[in-house]
């Protein structure tokens, strides 16, 4: 890279450099796998504090990326600059990235925060939804977009079965009751379904009732959303709980049971016996949730499973919050005053 290109993209930035934050999301179910009113799919999920992707994005000449999932980065990053026009390149730095494949969201937040941050470093105004669009990302639930968006407890619609590419929109959107912790329970060692076999597992899943569909919309519409409306936790978890073991029934042919991951269904198991009625796994998994009523509980549980499960190097737990405000987007000072410093 010579300097004189280097300099000519620089001067085509507006701003020095962007900060973008992107919060993980828990996929808590499909609602629609029959599709027969025009629209499949359809979500609910919800953004959650404590695990998030975070990437700082400076001029350059070409696309480089450094850091956790920098590969993954780049390749968002070329296809942004293609899609966009993008003068020039971006310098990435992935200072903190969601775990890959483990159920929260990781593929589309890096997607939006690589996105959003070398369209606003370049002055282009491309919102969430055009960027997924772009990447191929949101291509079954809109979630990870609305959580990026807006952060909260999120219902999407599902995707027009006649809309080429694009994302679902979100029909719904509430607050996460603050003093509500969500107890996360990771697999080190396994990762959720992917890419090519996330495809075939799709294609080879058998059909979906429409009567279940219809049922797991009434669960969402007239027990879990007024429930979190009245911070009801007990009547919000049975509705989780009847949506998670319905759907990973459904897809326990192709990921080898309700759980993707053995180690985290013993826990899901011990949880269940403790009493808790709202848990389950987020998208494909390995990653297990469980939802609790305060801080105090949730720590109480934490400390429990660490005794029980000290000799297991696969398994990790967390207590996180719901997230209920969406990405940061953080621009440096004007492109030309980094000229002027230069200059001084």
């Amino acid at each position: 890279m010579n300097s004189g290109s280097q300099d000519r993209s620089r001067r085509r930035a507006t701003v020095s450099s962007v900060e973008v934050t992107v919060p993980a999301r828990l996929h808590l179910g499909f609602l629609d796998l029959e599709g027969g009113l025009g629209r499949r799919f359809g979500s609910i999920g919800l953004a959650v504090d404590g695990i998030e992707t975070r990437i700082k994005a400076e001029p350059s000449a070409a696309i480089t990326a450094t850091g956790p999932s920098a590969e993954r980065a780049a390749a968002f990053g070329r296809e942004i600059v293609a899609a966009v026009g993008v003068p020039g390149g971006a310098k990435l730095t992935v200072i903190e990235a969601i775990p890959e494949h483990a159920g929260l969201g990781s593929g589309t937040q890096l997607g939006l925060a690589v996105g959003t941050a070398i369209a606003r470093l370049y002055g282009f105004d491309v919102g969430a939804r055009a960027i997924a669009m772009m990447l191929g990302r949101g291509a079954r639930s809109g979630i990870g977009i609305g959580a990026f968006e807006q952060g909260g407890m999120l219902v999407d619609g599902g995707r027009r079965t006649d809309a080429d590419g694009e994302p679902a929109p979100i029909v719904s959107r509430m607050e996460f009751p603050s003093p509500w912790r969500v107890f996360l329970i990771f697999d080190e060692q396994a990762q959720g379904l992917h890419g090519a076999a996330e495809t075939d597992a799709f294609r080879t899943l058998p059909p979906f009732a429409p009567e279940t569909a219809a049922h797991l919309c009434r669960l969402v519409l007239m027990s879990a959303l007024p429930a979190l409306a009245e911070a009801d936790l007990a009547r919000f978890s049975a509705a989780i709980a009847e949506i998670q073991d319905t759907i990973g029934d459904h897809f326990a042919p192709v990921q080898g049971g309700r759980y993707a991951s053995p180690q985290v269904a013993e826990v899901l198991a011990w949880l269940k016996a403790q009493g808790i009625v709202g848990l389950g796994q987020s998208s494909w998994g390995p990653t297990g949730f469980a939802f609790l009523g305060d801080a105090g509980a949730a720590e109480a549980i934490l400390g429990q499973a660490r005794r029980k499960w000290a000799g297991d190097d696969r398994l990790r737990f967390m207590i996180c919050r719901g997230r209920n405000e969406g990405g940061r987007v953080v621009a440096g000072y004007p492109a030309a005053a980094a000229s002027d410093r230069r200059r001084r």
